[in-house]
């Protein structure tokens, strides 16, 4: 079936021809999502605890969240980004422990709460990568900044 290669070949396109702005809306994109499925699978029975069938699911979805916040903590610039990136950092660490908590205590409003501020943190950044790209709309003779 060519489907499954034709879907895998897209996405690694999307993810070459993406800008940086865009990978990082991608990666907050992918953790959000990982954190809902975290949620939606630590629907508690009646006796208050999670169903034991879903413990491994629950804590794959919650680690892979986690490794992509570390992933967006080793991409910050903290030459460039000052104090942005070292509040940004600070952060980024509170989330990973909480969601290492979350996890131990399959505690679904810590998973909920860093959910939040994930997809508030990804809004904005949806809003820089906007406005740069219609700033170089406006301004098609200005480079493009291969710094990092």
């Amino acid at each position: 079936m060519a489907y499954p290669n034709a879907l895998s070949a897209y996405r690694e396109t999307r993810v070459r021809t993406a800008s940086q702005g865009q990978l990082i809306i991608m990666l907050y994109d992918e953790a959000v999502k990982q954190l809902d499925h975290s949620i939606e699978l630590l629907n508690l029975n009646q006796r208050g605890k999670p169903d034991p069938s879903r413990i491994e699911p629950i804590n794959k979805a919650l680690v892979k969240a986690q490794e992509i916040i570390t992933e967006l903590m080793v991409s910050l610039d903290f030459e460039q980004g000052g104090d942005i990136a070292k509040n940004l950092f600070s952060l980024y660490t509170w989330f990973n422990r909480e969601l290492l908590e979350a996890n131990l205590a399959k505690d679904v409003e810590r998973i909920k709460a860093v959910r939040t501020m994930m997809n508030e943190l990804r809004g904005a950044w949806q809003e820089v990568v906007a406005k740069t790209a219609a700033e170089h709309r406006g301004n098609p003779s200005s480079g493009i900044n291969i710094a990092g």
